[in-house]
């Protein structure tokens, strides 16, 4: 009986060192597996996109292979090219009335008050010196049923919005310039110009228009504003603007336009797609375009009077602001605060 009790504790033992052993090995295992669908989560593709009563379940579905960058962490894929997503919003009729300016304003799904701003500033403006303007917003995936419901409600009521099915974060705004470089080249080849230009910004349709019909100013090969030269890549692992270099080797960036606001002609669009299939696509998307223009050897041009692309003002002055073509707001109200004025009496 005690020879039976012995082996039984033996056994017992023996048993409990395979489970930790096997504990030990699933637990790495689960730890990677866990990580891996966390950073998958975080990416979706649209499955339905018509039905109004949609489930959150219905809208958002993982998108494999497809990775943001939490700080820290390696990029094991990163998908830029805009032919890997499709559009959920669309406005595709909008260029038929042939604009000779399109106004391109990326905007995170859930700032309303800023696309209001816009639309009741410098959005509003669809003639300036007798030639046509059109203003559209670009958003990613809003991240719930409930949020994609308004925006389409937005859409239906504005008929401004366009939608990509890709997340819509700070990390992913090469792949957003890309998705506005396809529309203006699928939907609107026929615009003379076009402008990225951020949500945050004031604009000066007059000066920027003035600027765009000089004889002086190119019709193809043509993209202008605040000129970024000889910028060191950022290889700080905890900066916002950390690059890897294993995404992009060079120390240096190539000359590029600063991403608040730059016009450029309506062939650039099309090439600039077309040359992103061959330039590896890393997450400073101002800096991306500039790497794709020196693939194509389009070099930047200065603007003819390099302060009307303003970063900040600081302290408002009516006459600065008669006089830029963009700045860099603090807020949605201080757009309309100085819209109002400029557009007010003298």
């Amino acid at each position: 009986m005690r020879h039976i009790k012995k082996t039984f504790i033996l056994l017992l033992t023996l048993a409990f060192l395979l489970s930790a052993v096997a504990y030990v090995f699933e637990t790495t295992t689960f730890s990677q597996t866990w990580l891996n669908k966390i950073m998958n989560r975080i990416h979706y593709k649209v499955i339905k996109s018509t039905s109004a009563d949609r489930t959150e379940n219905d809208l958002l579905a993982p998108l494999s292979n497809q990775y943001i960058q939490p700080r820290g962490t390696t990029i094991h894929h990163y998908v830029a090219h805009p032919s890997n997503y499709h559009f959920i919003l669309d406005e595709p009729d909008k260029c038929k009335q042939d604009p000779f300016l399109v106004l391109m304003v990326p905007v995170a799904p859930h700032q309303l008050e800023a696309r209001n701003a816009i639309r009741s500033t410098w959005g509003t403006e669809s003639s300036v010196q007798g030639k046509a303007v059109l203003t559209l917003f670009l958003v990613g995936l809003t991240g719930g049923a409930e949020a994609q419901h308004q925006l389409e409600e937005e859409s239906r009521q504005h008929r401004d919005l366009l939608q990509s099915n890709f997340v819509d974060s700070y990390f992913n705004l090469t792949i957003k310039t890309m998705v506005i470089m396809d529309w203006l080249a699928t939907r609107c080849p026929q615009a003379a110009y076009a402008m990225k230009i951020d949500s945050d910004m004031y604009i000066n349709l007059e000066n920027l228009m003035t600027l765009l019909l000089s004889p002086n100013t190119p019709r193809q090969n043509y993209i202008t504003g605040h000129l970024m030269r000889n910028e060191v890549v950022v290889r700080n692992i905890n900066s916002k603007w950390y690059v890897a270099e294993e995404l992009y080797p060079e120390p240096k960036y190539p000359t590029y336009l600063l991403g608040m606001a730059y016009v450029f002609s309506s062939d650039l669009p099309k090439k600039l797609v077309e040359a992103s299939k061959k330039v590896k696509p890393f997450n400073i998307e101002d800096a991306y375009v500039g790497a794709c223009l020196k693939q194509l050897g389009v070099a930047p041009s200065s603007p003819p009077d390099s302060s009307q692309f303003k970063a900040y003002m600081g302290q408002y002055k009516r006459e600065d602001f008669l006089r830029v073509i963009t700045t860099i707001l603090s807020s949605p109200q201080q757009l309309i605060d100085i819209w109002k004025d400029l557009k007010g009496p003298i």
